[in-house]
């Protein structure tokens, strides 16, 4: 009987050692679950781009200010988790039309769902009144840790 409950014993402590592992290695797509709440809720502006390459810088700072706390600081490790590009079409209000994934990351598939919810999510983004017919397309590299953190390639601070 007590070679019985050391071998019970054993299991249990053998499964609690996989769920543990088994939690760990899931949580890993738990930053990505859940699109944080504007920090910053967006105040409606106007951009002074006129082209693409102009309303991108702008686009990029309204993303930064609205969501604050997920942007990576500093310098982004050599290998990152996620890159991916999207093309945004943005209205005369600064409301997205769409978000178009050109290229989606290899592996963390979790991230697509994440970025495309998180640019839906800052609107309204600064009105585009001066793009020919007051429609930008924000073409944007989004360069993403695994903590969860991102930097968009118009203002990244580089790699380490």
């Amino acid at each position: 009987m007590g070679k019985q409950q050391m071998s019970s014993q054993e299991g249990l402590k053998a499964w609690l050692a996989a769920a543990a592992l088994l939690g760990a290695a899931s949580s890993g797509h738990a930053q990505f679950a859940q699109v944080p709440t504007p920090v910053t809720p967006p105040a409606p502006v106007t951009s002074e781009a006129e082209d693409a390459s102009a309303y991108r810088m702008d686009a990029s700072r309204h993303l930064y200010a609205t969501f604050p706390t997920r942007v990576h600081k500093g310098k982004l490790p050599p290998m990152m988790y996620a890159v991916m590009i999207t093309e945004a079409e943005v209205d005369a209000a600064g409301q997205v039309l769409n978000v178009k994934v050109v290229r989606p990351p290899a592996a963390a598939k979790e991230v697509t769902p994440w970025v495309v919810s998180l640019i839906r999510r800052a609107s309204p983004y600064p009105a585009p009144v001066k793009m020919a017919g007051g429609v930008a397309v924000w073409r944007e590299i989004w360069l993403v840790d695994k903590t969860g953190t991102f930097q968009v390639d118009a203002l990244t601070e580089g790699q380490r």
